[in-house]
């Protein structure tokens, strides 16, 4: 059974929320949950993303995806203003450093109440499944926000195993979801266009040939 090749190990449930960052992390993770049978809901709260532009073409590319798939989707606020006033003080952190911990933090906080308040035991993300990612980090944050929940549990299973992180690649490219070329904040935005000019490479344009840009 496709759920045991999960290593579900929550054999009573039959349905999963799944907070999604964006599609191409998620295409992968939206289909080996779809292909085991089990009641897949996608949660899209990001409000990290800037600008509102980028963040709305991630959200939309995200919607069509399940869309396609037939999988339901809920689309949260964008809380910008206040992940930036959580962000005071973190500006200059590295990434995986504590401004993604709060990052993930706040984000899972919000996954794990609406899991909560609609009737879902388990959770997880598809922000693991990235190589930029600190997966150890990542669930640890899941497991915090979910242990303020009676009966909540967060899936911590490694996206990346059996090839997964290739098929992410693999998926992006066979649905031309939109290329994403920072991991989404504006202080990552910064830090990736330093790097990339330190490296003689131009910055990112935002939101660049899409949508007729």
């Amino acid at each position: 059974m496709l759920r045991e090749i999960l290593n579900f190990p929550f054999e009573c449930e039959k349905k999963v929320l799944m907070h999604s960052c964006c599609a191409p992390c998620s295409g992968e993770v939206i289909e080996a949950i779809v292909a085991s049978g089990i009641d897949l809901t996608i949660l899209f709260y990001n409000p990290n993303i800037h600008p509102l532009k980028e963040y709305e073409i991630r959200k939309e590319e995200n919607k069509r995806y399940a869309k396609k798939l037939g999988v339901k989707f809920v689309d949260l606020d964008y809380d910008v203003q206040d992940w930036f006033a959580r962000a005071k003080g973190m500006e200059y952190e590295p990434e995986r450093g504590i401004r993604c911990t709060m990052c993930f933090d706040m984000r899972f906080e919000r996954t794990a109440l609406f899991a909560y308040e609609n009737g879902f035991h388990v959770f997880t993300s598809s922000l693991g499944i990235s190589r930029w990612k600190n997966m150890e980090q990542i669930n640890d944050c899941g497991a915090k926000a979910a242990a303020k929940y009676e009966n909540l549990n967060y899936w911590t299973y490694n996206w990346r195993k059996g090839g997964g992180g290739a098929r992410m690649y693999e998926i992006s490219k066979r649905e031309n979801f939109y290329k994403q070329e920072y991991c989404g904040c504006i202080y990552s935005l910064r830090d990736t266009n330093k790097f990339r000019k330190e490296k003689g490479r131009g910055e990112i344009k935002i939101c660049q040939n899409f949508y007729g840009d």
